[in-house]
């Protein structure tokens, strides 16, 4: 998490934080941790692998920011090592905005959701896009199995900081199959009364 601060808390936010009384004004790197050293653990692992969306940031050579989402069934974002993530990059709109953005600047942000528990996982690091035809192994440690999508390239992320983010002001929603194994739940209660 430092990594993912100090690599955010540039001067400019950190003038904001002062002025404005935040309590992260004064955070500063700990003594202990090692530049760049940052490693997802078990948590970020379970929380990835139960995911089937998140939100890619990335910006044009203009300047412009961009967010796109990615989606899949769960688990198809991987965790190849604790410093690396992949995925599988489906067929689209064919816009290729965040291919073309990337290949210019290989910066990006993603933010990942659970809306039913009220947690997020923001990641920021370095992403290459590699063509699927070209990368097979890549491509079979991603595949999705049975998923309609047809897989164009592999998304690896090296990350450079992570952070949990609080729960405040995020609205529970549920997908469909969480609502089905709620009700599920609830009709093999009603049967056992």
């Amino acid at each position: 998490m430092r990594r993912f601060l100090d690599t955010l808390f540039t001067p400019a936010v950190r003038a904001q934080q002062e002025r404005l009384g935040s309590p992260f004004a004064q955070a500063r790197p700990h003594p202990d941790e090692v530049p760049g050293d940052v490693h997802l653990g078990a948590p970020e692992a379970e929380f990835l692998a139960a995911r089937d969306s998140f939100y890619l940031a990335s910006v044009t050579e203009t300047g412009w920011p961009y967010i796109q989402h990615r989606g899949g069934p769960p688990g198809f974002v991987r965790v190849l090592d604790p410093d690396t993530l992949a995925w599988a990059e489906f067929a689209g709109n064919r816009q290729y905005i965040s291919l073309g953005n990337v290949s210019a600047d290989d910066r990006v942000s993603l933010f990942f959701m659970d809306y039913a528990a009220r947690h997020r996982l923001k990641l920021i690091g370095h992403l290459a896009m590699h063509e699927a035809a070209e990368r097979p192994d890549l491509a079979t440690a991603v595949a999705p199995g049975l998923y309609r999508g047809r897989l164009e390239r592999v998304a690896v992320l090296r990350v450079a900081g992570f952070d949990w983010n609080c729960p405040q002001h995020i609205t529970p929603r549920f997908t469909a199959a969480e609502i089905e194994a709620a009700m599920e739940r609830r009709r093999r209660a009603l049967m056992a009364e």
